[in-house]
């Protein structure tokens, strides 16, 4: 189907064709529910999805989409959903003139504003609006520039309010100085994302008045009958209790999953079935990037091996696996070589298990492979949110940490075996210097004194670990090789080489009930900024409090995680934490000005899992 360079199909007739397949595949482009769906190589001429270079004009706008047989407004950029693939150079200085074109009464509001991902560059170039600049109002440009210091994968989407759920994100990827360790022979994006036809605002409103309205599947009789006979009926038995106790599901891995989302893939459903070609013989790179709002992803390609060379933009030791998890704002660079068959499947589920999107990587368009069915729904256990350990007969005190807090409906699910009132207080301001407190109480995770009796905290782990090589809930032991954080080694030593100076815990806290997220009981709107000295060199330490997995991410500096021994590890501007996990990284702060530091799911975020950083000299 031909069209003309403002991407309208040409004549009444294409005008229909290129409707439908838009109501089929699903897409956004200026005025017909569809973007151009070519192979989306970063090598092929005349791609008009690629913008390369220094100079680039971007204009935010709202553009007509349909993914699921109903027209709903997305926000683009330049009328395409994903945003164009922005193309750097590292060692460059790049301009970027980004206009704020959103329409009077847009419900997506006035304001506009586009954070580079990753990126390191001045606090006022960083996008987040009321932290590092005024936002970008209807009519206005907003001129960002700064010099590229980096290569390799990485993303960009909007700061401002929901309009990162409703189509403004893009792929970025700057071209190194020095050529990659590793050859292929072509290259390509693969950005995975979630889109609903709910206007965000009122699902965010849906996630305060009922936050498992997602969570369909729920334990029945034939699941309590199949445990009893693995487990025995008392260890069964007092499993229901516990999780009756908690008011909490063990079953609800995620807030929003495939009963509200569509996947995309490259902004296309599986109906789409984006492709990528190849030759038989050929390496090929594949970028893949998540650019969702709240979903993480399991991805493998059968029939495929990976090898993983690449995390969030940083080169690692090549390691092979069948399958990998993507966090949201993570992305990871994988090289596979397809052979001896036509075509094979990028398939990608959600960790809730209620759904996926695929691909095809083909020798030409227009093929499919079979597309695997979606895994069984994974279960929690005490042992995944750091309750493990322990036999049920143990569970009465392992588990007295998993309290209402005051908080579920009034209950106060406090369980015996432990005093909370008798702890010793934390530093009530913002979890400073705390690191090794779980040395006192017998091995007991300590816990910050803002935590204590907080109807915004209904969960507290007590014996949190770093789980670095576990693949995660419902990757273990299944049949295939699945990447795990420990795989992932930094193909450089510690960047800084310093010890850290000094350690801050924060405990990732939530109640589910209520949907209140926020960091060691607090929300943004409560706290006062965390507190940086220019130059130094810190040890950040996280323990998730909660039973749902938070992707964090600190803006404007690296994260370098450390191994179970203290060791630098591997360099990331995101780091994923599983219910039940503690891990530590390092920070140099070497970039004046306030930054965000925050979950990286949407509604999380809004709903207070936020921190200023505040780098001073």
């Amino acid at each position: 189907m031909s069209s003309n360079s403002s991407g309208r199909a040409t004549g009444s007739f294409q005008s229909r064709r290129r409707f439908i397949q838009g109501l089929a595949a699903g897409g956004a482009a200026a005025g017909f529910g569809l973007w151009p769906k070519p192979g989306w190589t970063l090598r092929s001429p005349g791609n008009a999805n690629v913008l390369a270079g220094t100079e680039f004009d971007l204009v935010i706008g709202e553009t007509p989409a349909n993914f699921t047989g109903r027209t709903r407004t997305a926000i683009t950029v330049n009328g395409s959903l994903p945003a164009p693939l922005l193309r750097w150079r590292e060692g460059t200085t790049v301009n970027l003139r980004v206009s704020n074109a959103l329409p009077e009464g847009s419900v997506h509001g006035h304001e506009t504003s586009i954070h580079w991902h990753g990126i390191l560059l001045p606090a006022n170039m960083d996008g987040v609006p009321g932290l590092s600049f005024a936002g970008i109002h209807r009519g206005e440009t907003y001129h960002y520039r700064f010099t590229v210091k980096q290569g390799g994968t990485y993303w960009y989407h909007s700061h401002s309010a929901y309009q990162e759920q409703v189509g403004l994100y893009g792929p970025l990827i700057i071209d190194p100085i020095d050529p990659a360790p590793f050859a292929y022979d072509r290259d390509y994006v693969v950005m995975l994302t979630d889109w609903t036809d709910l206007d965000p605002a009122a699902l965010f409103s849906r996630l305060k008045k009922m936050s498992m309205y997602d969570n369909y599947y729920q334990r029945t009789v034939g699941d309590f009958f199949r445990d009893m006979k693995q487990r025995g009926l008392a260890a069964t038995v007092e499993d229901r209790r516990m999780w009756g106790e908690m008011r909490m599901s063990p079953t609800d891995l995620s807030d929003v999953n495939a009963n509200t989302y569509t996947y995309l893939m490259n902004g296309t459903t599986s109906l789409g079935n984006w492709t990528g070609l190849f030759r038989s013989g050929e390496k090929i790179r594949l970028r893949f990037i998540n650019g969702s709002s709240m979903t993480h992803f399991d991805v493998r390609i059968p029939g495929l091996k990976m090898t993983v060379v690449a995390a969030d933009g940083q080169y690692v030791h090549p390691v092979t696996i069948d399958e990998f998890r993507i966090a949201t704002a993570e992305t990871f660079d994988v090289i596979v070589e397809p052979g001896g068959q036509d075509a094979f499947t990028i398939f990608a589920q959600d960790m809730g298990r209620t759904g996926y999107v695929s691909g095809t990587l083909a020798v030409r368009e227009g093929l499919r492979a079979p597309v695997p069915n979606v895994d069984p729904r994974p279960i929690l256990t005490m042992a995944d949110m750091g309750h493990g350990g322990m036999g049920h007969a143990g569970m009465d005190h392992d588990m007295s940490g998993m309290k209402g807090m005051e908080g579920g409906c009034g209950a106060n699910m406090g369980m015996p075996g432990m005093d909370h009132a008798a702890k010793p207080a934390a530093d009530p301001h913002a979890g400073h210097d705390m690191a090794g407190m779980d040395q006192e109480s017998g091995g007991m995770q300590q816990h910050p004194a803002s935590e204590q009796g907080n109807a915004l905290v209904d969960m507290q782990t007590m014996s949190p670990v770093p789980k670095l090589d576990d693949p995660g809930i419902g990757l273990r032991d299944n049949g295939r090789k699945v990447l795990s954080y420990s795989m992932l080694r930094s193909t450089f030593d510690d960047p800084d080489g310093r010890e850290p100076d000094r350690d801050i815990e924060l405990h990732l806290t939530g109640h589910m009930e209520r949907f209140a997220w926020g960091f060691n009981g607090q929300k943004f709107s409560q706290v006062e900024p965390l507190r940086f000295n220019y130059g130094e060199r810190l040890r950040i330490v996280l323990v998730n409090d909660t039973m749902m997995t938070h992707p964090i991410h600190l803006h404007g500096m690296w994260s370098d995680l450390e191994d179970e021994q203290g060791n630098f590890q591997v360099r990331k501007h995101t780091i994923d934490m599983p219910p039940g996990s503690k891990r530590s990284y390092r920070v140099r702060a070497d970039a004046l000005g306030s930054w965000a530091y925050h979950c990286h799911l949407l509604f999380h975020m809004e709903a207070g899992m936020m921190r200023t950083v505040r780098v001073e000299e």
